[in-house]
């Protein structure tokens, strides 16, 4: 047999492995894909909501002059708001994510699971911009509630000059920026990944519906 013919042979042998999936195939597949991705982060969303109750009953657990700072700072209705409205939001957070998983495990066609992908999406981008603008209001909040309620640093604070406040202001702007771009890149690593293989399949669905 001569080089040519194992050249066909091979050739015909390598077709044969690669199967044609029809639309009906590929339908149940990124179906699948997608339930596992909106699962995955859902459990996510748990990790996180289980990671900030930690953090926010751990130190009570170690220092008495924390929980006195604690109880001190709970007086200040405004304090105590945005920590309700923090977790109020973590925890609709996490029902959306499951109410969207269970919508796209029973969703029967194309166009619906598209939108439940969208809806998804819109539901992870507004919960990280909601995270990110309360960075950067929660820094300089925690500034004033110090200010007002720890006469030491209020004091010292009074006593500044025109220089030494400059440097405080530039140094809390600083500190806002390296949080807010730290937690930006936390969540695009956390949850970027998976909403780009859930933005892969919304664009395979697209193509089956046209």
């Amino acid at each position: 047999m001569d080089e040519l013919e194992l050249l066909k042979k091979d050739w015909k042998k390598a077709t044969t492995e690669y199967k044609n999936y029809s639309d009906a195939d590929i339908y149940p597949m990124l179906h699948k894909k997608s339930s596992s991705i909106v699962r995955t982060l859902y459990y996510i969303s748990l990790a996180e909501l289980g990671f900030w109750i930690l953090i926010s009953t751990l130190p009570y657990l170690f220092k008495s002059k924390f929980n006195e700072q604690m109880a001190e700072s709970y007086k200040d209705p405004w304090f105590t708001t945005l920590s309700v409205l923090s977790f109020v939001i973590i925890f609709v957070f996490v029902y959306l994510l499951y109410a969207s998983h269970k919508a796209i495990s029973v969703t029967d066609n194309a166009k619906k699971l598209m939108e439940k992908i969208l809806r998804t999406r819109k539901v992870i981008k507004y919960y990280v911009i909601y995270n990110l603008v309360m960075i950067f209001i929660s820094i300089p909040f925690s500034l004033y509630l110090e200010y007002n309620q720890n006469m030491v640093f209020h004091d010292q604070i009074d006593a500044f000059n025109t220089k030494q406040m400059f440097v405080l202001y530039a140094s809390v702007t600083l500190l806002t920026g390296v949080c807010l771009l730290l937690f930006w890149l936390f969540y695009k690593l956390l949850y970027g990944i998976l909403l780009k293989r859930l933005n892969r399949n919304y664009n395979e669905l697209k193509k089956l519906e046209v």
